[in-house]
């Protein structure tokens, strides 16, 4: 039986991207590990399975919950804080943008960051998501420890000092367990000059490794059936470095209008009347302007989000990424796709993680997407081959079709981490159909 309290709901959950839904048996929402462990033994009981959920910013079925649902909003913010050691543990449920204000205190921040910061920790972290710069991993190579209730209902602490298990339970799709608290390796807070220019995709491509190797964080945006590009050159500096430029509302004012309702705008129109996708990207492109200013670390990684999109990005080595991005820009030509979202461009470090994109190898990143309202076609298809090409691995969080098999072959230790699983979740309480299809029943 279950000791905390659970309701039946009528209405279906469905994730930010509108790729998702389900109606969940039952949703629980406990406020600590042990109502988690509880929820957990309770469900076993009754032959259910159990789901964490944080923002629902996964794109894929991965926190789809058709037996119980957990809400983890009731397990938020700090539990200690080292300033010695720069470690910090949250709660898992802590949404990313809560961190900065809640390390301000003592002097931390979080060493990288992506682009978007609605996701919880958890989240984050278990589906691999990362940032752009050569010498910075994802977000989950911060992590330092983890505290999960398995799939018996038992509370297990993994650290650092069991290198080989936490490999696994720091991205660990959430099939290993609920994930109640992560501690992070935190760096002294840091202010970035940011540097926002414009430029021909042919050249920039070209120098795209170069550039990589040569800024602290790189990352281009193209805009198809045009030459025009977007760069962000990001520079890290002291935390008493002067903020300068547009100020922070400018700078937001700014990105709203252009990054969010113009680009809605023009993706409903053309989703409308794809004929005119071309045009509309080439005037946003031409929009375009460079612009530099200094701002902390948070405010300079992250961007709003607002207009609802599916997307799909694939890891590949890092050396290959100039000539598959040559390779989709031929395909959108000569299939005649209409596409009116840029296309992202990043990097990342390598990483020792069983399941991290960038496990191995010195990785960049490729992400399509398409408007919510957009017609289904076979673009992400067709992305997704070129992917296969360069030995891809998709983002867990992010749309693709791959299964256990192909996915075997492009991680070294798979087979590890499906062993640590069969340990941790012998019944598999926590499996759904996405977990099913990519690590196998």
């Amino acid at each position: 039986m279950f000791s905390v309290t659970v309701t039946s709901p009528s209405t279906p959950w469905r994730n930010w991207g509108r790729t998702e839904s389900v109606v969940p048996r039952a949703v629980a929402t406990p406020a600590d590990t042990a109502e988690v462990a509880s929820i957990i033994g309770g469900a076993i009981e009754r032959g259910l399975t159990v789901k964490p959920v944080g923002a629902g910013h996964s794109f894929t079925g991965i926190a789809v919950a058709p037996g119980v649902q957990l809400n983890m909003s009731k397990m938020r913010g700090l539990v200690h804080a080292d300033t010695a050691t720069g470690r910090v543990t949250l709660r898992a449920g802590t949404h990313l943008h809560e961190i900065p204000a809640l390390l301000a205190p003592y002097g931390l921040a979080m060493a990288n960051l992506g682009d978007v910061d609605r996701q919880t920790i958890a989240g984050a972290t278990s589906t691999g998501t990362h940032g752009t710069g050569a010498g910075f991993g994802g977000i989950a190579t911060q992590i330092r420890g983890v505290t999960l209730v398995d799939g018996t209902g038992t509370e297990v602490r993994v650290t650092d000092d069991e290198p080989e298990l936490l490999a696994a339970a720091a991205l660990g799709l959430g099939a290993l367990g609920v994930l109640t608290e992560i501690t992070l390796q935190c760096v002294p807070t840091f202010r970035i000059r940011a540097d926002e220019g414009t430029g021909h995709v042919d050249e920039v491509l070209d120098s795209f490794l170069d550039n990589v190797a040569a800024h602290d964080h790189y990352e281009f945006y193209w805009f198809p059936h045009t030459t025009a590009t977007m760069t962000k050159t990001n520079t890290r500096l002291p935390a008493d470095a002067q903020i300068e430029g547009p100020s922070r509302l400018r700078r937001f004012l700014d990105d709203e209008v252009l990054s969010n309702r113009v680009l809605g705008v023009v993706c409903a129109l053309d989703a409308r009347i794809p004929a005119l996708t071309p045009t509309m990207n080439t005037v946003v492109g031409n929009a375009l302007s460079p612009r530099t200013f200094v701002a902390d670390s948070h405010d300079v990684f992250i961007s709003a989000r607002r207009v609802h999109f599916r997307e799909m990005e694939y890891s590949i080595p890092l050396e290959e990424v100039p000539d598959a991005v040559r390779e989709v820009r031929s395909m959108i030509d000569r299939r005649g796709y209409r596409v009116s979202f840029p296309i992202e461009v990043r990097a990342a470090a390598a990483d020792s993680l069983m399941l991290s994109t960038a496990t191995g190898r010195a990785s960049g990143y490729v992400a399509v997407h398409r408007y919510v309202g957009d017609a289904p076609d076979g673009y992400f298809d067709d992305v997704e081959h070129i992917m296969m090409g360069h030995g891809g691995r998709p983002h867990w969080g992010k749309l693709h079709t791959r299964g256990s098999d192909y996915l075997r072959a492009q991680y070294p230790r798979f087979d590890e981490f499906v062993s640590i699983r069969d340990k941790f979740d012998p019944q598999r309480v926590f499996a759904n159909r996405y977990l099913e299809r990519v690590l196998g029943a």
